[in-house]
């Protein structure tokens, strides 16, 4: 079954360094647009250096050049697309964006989510629901979508086109054994996962209360933590 929830992002979090003057992408002040129904809404803003879709609000698509734009005074939205936009940094104060996805399978149904790959990866970023996301079971990638199903709703991450792969900056993941029961949270690791801060008063013990593989993090026994995957 097709879904319009592979709606491609272009998102600064945490991923845009300060320039030589000090100033940020999360400097810039962030507008709010949204329109109502299928009319178009106009939203003044400084669009001299070009603009970024910084968050999406609607549960619409929002895709640039079809419900959403810029033009000469600032961002116009249409079709039911809300979202916050900002001011691109200047090129000395940007590093790489990365480019997200939400796909998300409802009543454990398979969704596709339509999204122009050119031949890049995709890995998941974070997984959004309770029912475990993990590649080749419950989603993957083919030539332009990706798929999820058995309720797993996620992030993903698609590499850049140019071949210089995913933005390597550590993902921050908050997994939680509740009622001492073992829980799955899918994030596509490279590297490794570290604790980086117990949230339960049940202890966290690698291999014990908690581990991770290639798919993801788990935990068990009332472990609950905030973990670093890279």
């Amino acid at each position: 079954m097709k879904g319009v929830c592979g709606l491609l992002l272009w998102l600064m979090p945490m991923l845009a360094l300060a320039g030589q003057d000090g100033a940020s992408p999360a400097d810039a002040p962030v507008v709010r647009c949204e329109a109502d129904g299928s009319a178009r809404q106009h939203c003044a803003m400084d669009v001299t250096r070009g603009v970024q879709l910084v968050r999406q609000l609607s549960t619409h698509s929002c895709i640039r050049e079809t419900s959403w734009g810029v033009d000469e005074r600032g961002v116009w939205v249409s079709r039911g697309c809300r979202a916050e936009f900002a001011a691109e940094a200047p090129a000395a104060a940007q590093r790489r964006v990365r480019r997200m996805v939400r796909c998300e399978s409802k009543g454990g149904r398979t969704i596709t989510c339509p999204v122009l790959l050119r031949g890049a990866p995709v890995r998941l970023i974070r997984q959004q629901s309770l029912l475990p996301c993990r590649e080749g079971r419950t989603w993957g990638y083919g030539r332009n979508e990706i798929w999820v199903s058995r309720g797993c709703e996620g992030q993903f991450e698609v590499a850049a086109e140019d071949g210089s792969g995913f933005v390597d900056i550590p993902r921050q993941v908050t997994c939680e054994s509740k009622s001492e029961m073992r829980r799955e949270c899918g994030v596509s690791v490279e590297r490794r996962v570290t604790l980086v801060k117990q949230l339960s008063n049940a202890a966290c013990e690698e291999g014990r209360s908690w581990g991770w593989d290639r798919a993801g993090i788990w935990v068990d026994k009332g472990c609950r933590g905030e973990f670093s995957a890279d």
